[in-house]
């Protein structure tokens, strides 16, 4: 006959005493552990919210507000609804297509140079062996600069009359440039200082994805007899492909909404509105002619053309991928 045991008694047929399963203890460490979890968890939401909370005030609350205040016409503290009025005011004036076509002309000039020459910067520095750190820094030193600082020094660089653009040129016998009082090379003189400033940050990032190739492949291409230029195009760009897209769009972005060069530099303006950017007549619309709705408009034009180009230009990028 099998014993009888009795949870906290005695076994009927040893008599050894047994003991009850510790059912209060483990109910009290899943208690334990489930408020610390709740705690941890607590915790996490709440500087989840904060963020949250920053990113919607600062970030998207002044996006909503444009776009509400793009059909809205404000005279006087008062608001009243305007429609398509905004749009339409935007769109007959001369100076919109204007500024369109000086910033078209400015992101290519700046992605001849912002875009190509950090690439090439970054391919040298890879190839050096001793002092990279140094070189690095001293890259990168442009950007640890104010941007007033830097745009100013280059407009003492600009100077027709004491300037050491054309201080080198007059050295050499060469003719000398009215750098930002010509219509011809304003836009890019823009352009020139921008890059100066702003290729430390994107030669850093080429740099680290070279230094992400395998030696081997370049190895490999060495043994195949390829050279300088061949090594690049047939490994460098294929391995950093994907960065490089990424920051081909990133910089699209950027120099369609540039201001503070032109701003600085050539009043905004400059000769005959030759550096008229979209940025800047949005500025002249909300200060100068106290026309906020109009500014909110041309700002809304921004965003959708923005948002189609990287739309499409993502689109374009994955099935690129997906074929290869």
């Amino acid at each position: 006959m099998p014993a009888l045991v009795v949870p906290g008694g005695q076994d009927s047929r040893t008599g050894t005493r047994t003991t009850a399963p510790p059912q209060h203890s483990d109910e009290a460490s899943r208690k334990a552990a489930l408020a610390r979890s709740a705690r941890r968890n607590l915790t996490a939401h709440g500087f989840l919210v904060g963020a949250v909370l920053c990113f919607g005030f600062f970030s998207w609350y002044p996006m909503v507000r444009e776009v509400v205040l793009a059909f809205q016409r404000t005279h006087r503290g008062r608001t009243t609804w305007a429609g398509w009025h905004n749009l339409r005011q935007i769109v007959h004036d001369p100076a919109f297509w204007q500024a369109w076509r000086n910033t078209v002309e400015y992101t290519c000039l700046a992605l001849l140079l912002g875009f190509v020459v950090p690439f090439l910067v970054a391919v040298l520095l890879n190839e050096f062996r001793h002092g990279q750190g140094y070189l690095r820094v001293l890259v990168y030193l442009p950007v640890m600069l104010p941007p007033v600082a830097s745009v100013l020094l280059f407009k003492y660089f600009y100077d027709p009359g004491y300037g050491l653009f054309d201080h080198i040129l007059r050295t050499l016998h060469l003719p000398t440039s009215q750098w930002l009082q010509s219509t011809g090379t304003a836009l890019l003189s823009v352009v020139i200082a921008s890059t100066w400033m702003n290729m430390g940050s994107a030669t850093l990032i080429y740099l680290a994805a070279l230094q992400g190739i395998p030696g081997e492949l370049y190895e490999a291409a060495e043994l195949d007899g390829a050279g300088l230029l061949r090594r690049i195009w047939h490994v460098t760009v294929p391995q950093t492909r994907l960065i490089l897209s990424l920051m081909l769009l990133m910089q699209i972005i950027a120099t369609m909404q540039v201001f503070t060069e032109p701003f600085l530099l050539t009043g905004g303006a400059g000769p005959q509105g030759s550096t008229t950017t979209v940025v800047y007549l949005m500025y002249q619309y909300a200060f100068n002619f106290d026309n906020y709705g109009a500014a909110a408009a041309l700002g809304l034009v921004l965003l959708v053309v923005l948002a189609l180009f990287s739309a499409v230009y993502v689109r374009l990028s994955r099935d690129g991928r997906d074929q290869d």
